[in-house]
């Protein structure tokens, strides 16, 4: 699956994207999210404040219950605001 990654996620990381195989074990956005956050040193600067990021599956808005297999994108984005 592709992660994008939007904002202050993406310049912490250093990058937009990228393909990602988790294990099995890995079910859900929330699974996901502590996945990605534990693969690399900066893993905890950007995603350390988890209840802050937000998701969208294959273009539609997910809480971080919802269940990633299947998906084909997934985004991870900060609270946007109006303007």
């Amino acid at each position: 699956m592709k992660i994008l990654y939007f904002a202050w996620l993406r310049e912490r990381l250093n990058r937009s994207d990228e393909e990602v195989s988790p294990p099995p074990e890995v079910v859900t956005v929330s699974d996901l999210i502590d996945w990605l956050a534990g693969r690399e040193e900066d893993g905890d600067l950007a995603f350390g404040k988890k209840s802050l990021i937000k998701a969208a599956i294959d273009a539609r808005v997910a809480d971080h219950s919802s269940p990633i297999a299947g998906a084909k994108i997934i985004a991870l984005f900060p609270p946007m605001t109006g303007g």
